[in-house]
């Protein structure tokens, strides 16, 4: 029986070296240790063995069996490293230069970022601004937005603590508190202090709102809003503006229209609606783009305009939704997970 044990594994060692894929192995393993096994059958011959050597031949069988398990263990091993390695492919020397690098390109939203400022710029605009924290006066006491608005709650906006400085972020107060900001609106009453009218500025941003992400909502997005401060400024000029906007971004046959809202800082106050039927994957007759209106008296008053002489108007949209408008994009998550799948699209 030791001889027929001792062949037995010898034989093994050979045939599973031999290996080289899955199925191979556990035809293998089926003739080894399986149920009706080579070494299984000599299990069951114990039966006929005088009882005295029965101890000193179950103490040899398990040892052949521990023998054989690590020769499988051994081959299954190897079989797993051939395939990875044919996963993988050829090695390759990390000291060449990439064979496949291609040109770079701009991100989707970089592209719909810098279109924007190209048709704005034609008419007369400039790009303008601001730090990403921002203290409350800026970003809502200058906005005209009261303490009570839900926009201040921490519920909806990031607040640093009390204890937090930044040298290069001014305060009006010394009780303010810093935020990261939750539009660029912000980077319009900065420009508004600056210096006197007439102004026209666009502000392309990153901005953050406690929202939950999904397809349509992220806690980090960007905006971009436009301020015109001038004399005689009327709506009409507002609605020809986003008009040629739109037109030049979307195509011709886009049209826009203002529907009544309320924002704390303009009035009166619009949501704006764009046609889309003719858009990839949209296809409604009407959708909400952003929001403007005439810029509130107040907000004036408080960065020294009189608003007897001086009129303008503001609006902002996200550069998120222009891109999925615009691409055919329907998830916002794509523009932040770095997959280069999706990122060459755009090349």
């Amino acid at each position: 029986m030791q001889a027929t044990l001792t062949a037995l594994v010898a034989k093994a060692q050979t045939d599973l070296a031999a290996l080289k894929t899955r199925p191979e192995f556990e035809a293998a393993k089926a003739r080894l240790v399986g149920p009706n096994g080579e070494l299984t059958l000599l299990m069951k011959q114990m039966g006929a063995v005088p009882k005295e050597d029965r101890p000193a031949l179950g103490k040899l069988i398990n040892e052949t069996k521990g023998r054989l398990q690590g020769l499988l263990d051994s081959a299954l091993r190897s079989i797993a490293a051939r395939e990875l390695q044919a996963q993988l492919g050829p090695e390759v020397d990390p000291t060449l230069p990439s064979p496949d690098a291609g040109p770079g390109t701009y991100h989707p939203l970089t592209l719909v970022r810098e279109e924007m400022c190209r048709i704005l710029r034609k008419v007369g605009f400039i790009v303008a601004d601001g730090p990403e924290v921002e203290s409350e006066y800026y970003c809502f006491d200058a906005l005209n937005t009261p303490a009570d608005h839900p926009a201040r709650d921490a519920q909806d906006t990031f607040y640093f603590p009390e204890t937090a400085r930044f040298g290069n972020v001014s305060k009006k107060t010394p009780e303010e508190k810093y935020l990261l900001r939750t539009h660029t609106s912000s980077v319009q009453i900065r420009t508004m202090l600056k210096g006197p009218p007439p102004i026209r500025i666009v502000s392309p941003g990153r901005t953050y709102r406690r929202d939950t992400t999904d397809a349509t909502h992220s806690a980090n997005f960007h905006q971009l809003e436009c301020l015109c401060v001038d004399k005689n400024v009327t709506v009409r000029d507002l609605k020809a503006l986003l008009d040629y906007i739109f037109a030049s971004l979307l195509g011709r046959e886009t049209k826009t229209r203002f529907r009544p809202h309320y924002f704390s800082y303009t009035e009166p106050s619009f949501e704006v609606d764009l046609s889309a039927k003719h858009l990839p994957k949209v296809r409604k007759e009407w959708i909400e783009i952003g929001g403007c209106g005439m810029v509130d008296p107040v907000v004036f008053a408080g960065v020294g305009y009189d608003p007897e002489v001086w009129s303008g108007y503001a609006f902002g949209m996200g550069l998120e939704r222009l891109a999925m408008l615009l691409y055919g994009i329907d998830d916002i998550r794509h523009f932040y997970q770095n997959d280069l799948r999706f990122l060459k699209q755009f090349a």
